[in-house]
């Protein structure tokens, strides 16, 4: 049996939390967020083939992980600013995701990666706003831990915590996720 090493661990460990944290999400916010739990599980199943032998730099693995990034994350927020009222800012978010998917293949790989860590960062401080003028105390933690998670991945270092920073910015993405499921099942109540 191969031995792995301690990083080959975390990486392993931190896309198991954020494929269950996820798939958790989304099987709880199925009956009152089918476009909340549509985004989840486009991140559950991101998560999970990344952990597939040999398929982490796949082509089409990494297609996966960009189509999570721009159609799943907007997906999330969909449903948080409709149920509020802003329908407009819901559809330009979606819309804009899709958009991006298509266009995916015209950015090349360090478009692909701004464009990303741009859409995970305009989702994560349109929660924010939205969560602020209605109180939600875990959408501001789903939106702080979401934006961190975009912010971390934009330095320009390694490591970060003694650990690979993508493994990081899983963890962070973990905890948004989380949080933001916590806030939609908040904001459910509060509207009912």
């Amino acid at each position: 049996m191969v031995s792995k090493s301690r990083s080959e661990w975390s990486t392993i460990l931190s896309h198991l939390v954020l494929a269950a944290v996820s798939l958790h999400a989304a099987v709880s916010s199925v009956q009152s967020s089918r476009g909340a739990a549509a985004g989840f599980l486009l991140q559950t199943f991101a998560a999970i083939t990344m952990l597939a032998p040999g398929l982490s730099t796949h082509e089409d693995c990494l297609a996966g992980a960009w189509v999570a990034t721009v159609i799943g994350l907007p997906l999330l927020a969909f449903d948080f600013h409709w149920v509020n009222g802003d329908r407009s800012s819901a559809n330009l978010l979606l819309g804009g995701g899709m958009v991006l998917a298509v266009a995916g293949d015209h950015l090349g790989p360090e478009g692909c990666s701004v464009a990303g860590q741009a859409v995970l960062l305009v989702v994560a401080v349109t929660i924010l706003i939205v969560a602020v003028f209605t109180t939600n105390t875990y959408g501001m933690w789903g939106g702080a831990m979401l934006g961190v998670a975009g912010l971390l991945s934009r330095l320009e270092v390694d490591r970060l915590l003694l650990q690979p920073k993508e493994d990081v910015c899983r963890w962070a993405l973990a905890a948004g996720s989380w949080a933001y499921c916590r806030a939609l099942h908040t904001q459910r109540l509060q509207w009912e």
